[in-house]
């Protein structure tokens, strides 16, 4: 079984964002995950595509760009532009799902849909086909550092049930709350890419981080 890290930028120094993107790359980083608010969609504001491009220079790994935005339709031609891989949008972010999936990937990039904590997996019945990614959120979006919301753990089991009965290749990403103390236990849940912000980049050496939750999961 492959589990795929995706270390979160938004919880990196961005004083030193160079060092922290190689230290992460040396621990094993198979995704850099980049979150992107707008201040209406969740409570917060971050970058736009001028800074998915700039970090684009930094490195080759995957670029996993989880708008939480309204209106995603409007943006993602850009952030496929600046050198986004994944694109996932919020299925509570658009009346159009269906057509954006499909759009994102007649851009070349993968397409990805997130749940939000209180919206049921079944919403993802007639979308699942059209995936290459079904990101759970885990907390609220908007903020790093919350608490895992325990609800999470069966909609990972819900959403794996689903990906692997109608596309089994669809990735099932978590977001929100994962650290040492229940990484084993969402992926045990079905998560096949774990998102990880401040359990990563707030320990004093994030590439060790990462390589010492990479070999629990081998142990």
């Amino acid at each position: 079984m492959s589990v795929l890290f995706a270390p979160s930028l938004l919880s990196a120094d961005f004083a030193r964002i160079a060092e922290q993107v190689r230290e992460v790359e040396a621990g094993g980083a198979d995704y850099l995950h980049l979150d992107v608010m707008d201040g209406r969609f969740v409570p917060n504001l971050t970058w736009g595509p001028k800074i998915i491009g700039d970090l684009r220079k930094l490195s080759t790994r995957v670029f996993d760009c989880h708008l939480m935005i309204v209106e995603p339709e409007r943006y993602v031609d850009d952030f496929r532009k600046a050198g986004a891989d994944i694109i996932t949008f919020h299925y509570e972010a658009t009346p159009h799902a269906q057509r954006l999936l499909s759009h994102i990937r007649s851009l070349g990039a993968k397409a990805g849909i997130s749940i939000c904590p209180q919206t049921p997996v079944a919403m993802l019945q007639d979308l699942v086909e059209d995936c290459d990614l079904i990101l759970v959120m885990s907390v609220n979006p908007g903020f790093g550092g919350q608490r895992f919301i325990p609800r999470a753990m069966e909609k990972l089991r819900e959403a794996r049930a689903l990906i692997d009965a109608r596309n089994p290749a669809c990735v099932l990403e978590v977001d929100g709350g994962v650290g040492t103390e229940n990484l084993r236990a969402v992926v045990d849940a079905g998560a096949r890419a774990i998102v990880m912000g401040s359990s990563v980049f707030g320990t004093p050496d994030p590439a060790a981080t990462l390589r010492g939750m990479r070999a629990m999961l081998a142990g």
